[in-house]
């Protein structure tokens, strides 16, 4: 079958030389291009660029291979059709459901008519008809976010978050699906500038979500990484997986860390291998409510054309 017109990727595997010793290598990366090919110098170009390197002697591009795949982009464009041309809206949030285990051992919520269609018929003017609904639910259900009130009790909480710290704002996504542990380091974050940034994480464990297996043995960052985030001047932080932390044992040193420097914390995402590693926006706004730690969010990216 010819593969004409379709949308191409380069596979290959790299070695950086230094001037002042040492290398790095690189297997199996994936890049989008726009033609039929690309040529070694332009590979060694993007991965000195894409990874800041300095000081370098030599790039050697291995075993290059094109293949056909749908770019990222693509596929985050048909996430959200409302729109034929602008920016492209990529939907990071699980739906709320009746009956939905978001967390074990917090109740599912319960959605129901508070009034239904069939009673307002008795209300209004014959041909006219509303339904009003009921929702009971904690607060940790489906994808939502932690204000600093949620760890600590002077701290701000749902109602205090300023809108400019939760809209449009810069982007970079960790894309750390596959590793061979559940932690997350700081190192996966070394060569992002995440300062001022919405930064996400990016596990696959969203995969999971609704089945027993999302609740056990789930990703999470470290102590060191919220550590990181923190010095480094991280805006908002967020994570497809159960938790941020590691729910093995009691301690929640990067939900500490991160709330006790204003920074809040997005947990439940989904959809995150459709955002690019940078060039997006994000927002994720919940209702003013006062006395609340944590909240549901419609939390979604924007791509720009």
């Amino acid at each position: 079958m010819s593969s004409a017109g379709q949308e191409k990727r380069v596979q290959f595997d790299f070695e950086v030389e230094f001037l002042n010793g040492g290398g790095i290598q690189g297997q199996g990366f994936r890049l989008d291009i726009a033609g039929e090919d690309i040529d070694d110098q332009a590979l060694a170009q993007y991965i000195v660029k894409d990874m800041r390197l300095l000081m370098v002697g030599r790039v050697r591009i291995l075993n290059k291979s094109i293949i056909v795949e749908p770019h990222k982009r693509s596929r985050a464009a048909a996430v959200d059709s409302d729109k034929t041309s602008g920016p492209r809206l990529i939907d990071l949030s699980h739906t709320i459901e009746d009956g939905m285990v978001t967390y074990k051992g917090l109740p599912a919520p319960l959605i129901c008519d508070h009034l239904s269609r069939e009673q307002s018929r008795a209300l209004y003017a014959p041909g006219t008809e509303f339904q009003i609904g009921k929702i009971t639910m904690v607060s940790n259900t489906g994808t939502y976010i932690d204000s600093p009130f949620h760890r600590f009790a002077d701290g701000a909480d749902i109602a205090d978050l300023k809108l400019k710290s939760l809209v449009g704002l810069d982007a970079v996504v960790v894309h750390a699906e596959g590793m061979s542990s559940r932690q997350v380091p700081a190192e996966a974050f070394g060569a992002i500038d995440v300062r001022d940034k919405a930064v996400l994480v990016h596990t696959g464990w969203s995969r999971h979500w609704r089945t027993d297996r999302y609740f056990e043995n789930h990703p999470f960052l470290t102590a060191g990484a919220a550590e990181y985030l923190k010095r480094e001047g991280a805006k908002l932080v967020g994570i497809d997986s159960y938790n941020i932390d590691d729910t093995g044992a009691g301690h929640r040193p990067v939900h500490t860390t991160l709330l006790q420097a204003g920074i809040p914390i997005i947990e439940h995402m989904r959809g995150l291998e459709l955002v690019p590693a940078t060039g997006a926006t994000f927002t994720a706004v919940p209702p003013k409510v006062r006395g609340m730690g944590t909240f549901p969010v419609r939390a979604f990216a924007t791509l720009a054309d």
